[in-house]
């Protein structure tokens, strides 16, 4: 049985020329049996077709707040309440940006904020957008918020030059997540008892174990 089997991974693709690999990654979840909801920026949609997306996860792709949502129902909370992973990739300099400082007025900024699921972002971009301070410091911010990055590969980028931006391959990217949702249910189904005074356990009618208060 596969890892991913009836996980709900929120996929976010944003507007870089990577977009085209996240149809690849989109299929390799779903032949690892997840349920992939796609979220497309609108500046993504200029660099794959929504229709593929929806191709290979059977299942319609959601590009604007309030499109293909009833009027009575939060779209936005929708999403992120069923989600067991909010997924960024590519996200580009911009798409960090936004997440580290909390924006939301598309709906990948808002399911990120109405999310209580873990955050993985694999980030696409020339080498020196990469290394930029602003950059770094939004990764630190992200991390510092327990988010997981998968960093950029080195090789040969867009714009024809050679450094670190390649965004990370799927099989890569798959396992940051097998790993990832390994990790968040580790604790999954355990009942835990936290005290706050002292406890006394009996260990027969006259004795028992017991601890002060801390």
């Amino acid at each position: 049985m596969s890892l991913l089997q009836g996980k709900k991974i929120v996929l976010g693709v944003t507007g870089g020329i990577a977009a085209y690999k996240a149809a690849a990654l989109a299929s390799l979840l779903v032949q690892q049996s997840a349920c992939v909801d796609v979220i497309m920026t609108e500046a993504a949609t200029a660099f794959i077709q929504p229709l593929t997306f929806t191709a290979l996860t059977h299942r319609p792709v959601h590009t604007k707040a309030l499109a293909d949502w009833d009027h009575h129902a939060s779209g936005h909370v929708t999403l992120a309440a069923g989600a067991d992973l909010l997924l960024v990739a590519p996200a580009t300099a911009a798409s960090l940006a936004r997440l580290a400082l909390g924006l939301a007025d598309d709906l990948l900024g808002l399911v990120a904020l109405a999310t209580s699921a873990p955050l993985l972002v694999a980030p696409a971009m020339e080498h020196h957008m990469w290394h930029h301070p602003a950059t770094q410091e939004h990764v630190r911010v992200l991390l510092a918020r327990g988010a997981v990055i998968v960093p950029p590969e080195p090789g040969r980028l867009a714009s024809g030059a050679s450094g670190d931006g390649r965004l990370a391959s799927p099989e890569t990217i798959v396992q940051a997540v097998v790993s990832l949702l390994q990790e968040s249910s580790t604790l999954a189904g355990r009942h835990i008892v936290v005290t706050a005074g002292g406890t006394r356990e009996p260990i027969d009618p006259v004795r028992y174990i017991g601890n002060r208060s801390s």
